[in-house]
């Protein structure tokens, strides 16, 4: 089920989000939100509807401070895993928990969180996840060139996924996280930007 994408645009990250609870070849179009703000961050999950309450209701994120990088993988996991376990939905296999997966946007930075907790940040400046993701990366890459606002180029991306995976529905849903205050730390110290990304990948 579900698509979840993000992007960043002028230091602050923006996420959209499907309706669609998808179970066998059944389908229900969901009140309850994929995607949140909960304090600075905004958060889009896929996966599970348990996990994703936790992250909206029970979840305490932690104010983010110091080395972004760091923070992300020690002190926001950490958070995380212990909210998932007192939910009772974090599992263990072969001694190693796993979790789900989720996008993160805080101070211009967008984070993909893995089932087994690793903590990703595209170099592209944008991500998707969930079962249309690969039509959503597809457009996109295809719009990250035009002069579009952020919630045009996530709605096609939205609607690309909806057209070609059954696994996604409409209405969509929009959330943008707080802006980067002046300090934030990013790549050398500021938010990442598109001359971060490497020319070849800008290039493709």
């Amino acid at each position: 089920m579900t698509v979840i994408v993000g992007l960043v645009h002028k230091g602050r990250v923006h996420l959209g989000g499907d309706s669609a609870g998808v179970c066998g070849l059944r389908i229900t179009v969901r009140r309850d939100p994929k995607i949140f703000r909960n304090g600075p961050y905004a958060m889009g999950f896929t996966t599970s509807f348990r996990m994703g309450q936790l992250l909206h209701h029970a979840f305490k994120a932690p104010r983010p401070k110091g080395n972004m990088d760091a923070f992300m993988t020690t002190v926001f996991v950490d958070k995380l895993r212990t909210c998932l376990k007192n939910g009772g939905w974090a599992r263990k296999d072969s001694e190693q928990e796993q979790a789900g997966t989720f996008l993160v946007g805080i101070h211009g930075r967008l984070f993909v969180i893995h089932d087994d907790y690793q903590v990703a940040e595209p170099a592209d400046g944008y991500a998707a996840v969930g079962c249309g993701n690969e039509f959503a990366l597809g457009a996109l890459h295809a719009t990250a060139e035009l002069d579009l606002k952020p919630r045009r180029r996530l709605a096609l991306a939205l609607t690309a996924a909806e057209y070609h995976s059954a696994g996604v529905s409409a209405p969509f849903s929009y959330v943008t996280a707080a802006k980067a205050p002046a300090d934030a730390d990013g790549p050398h110290g500021r938010p990442l930007t598109a001359a971060d990304i490497p020319p070849a990948r800008r290039g493709r």
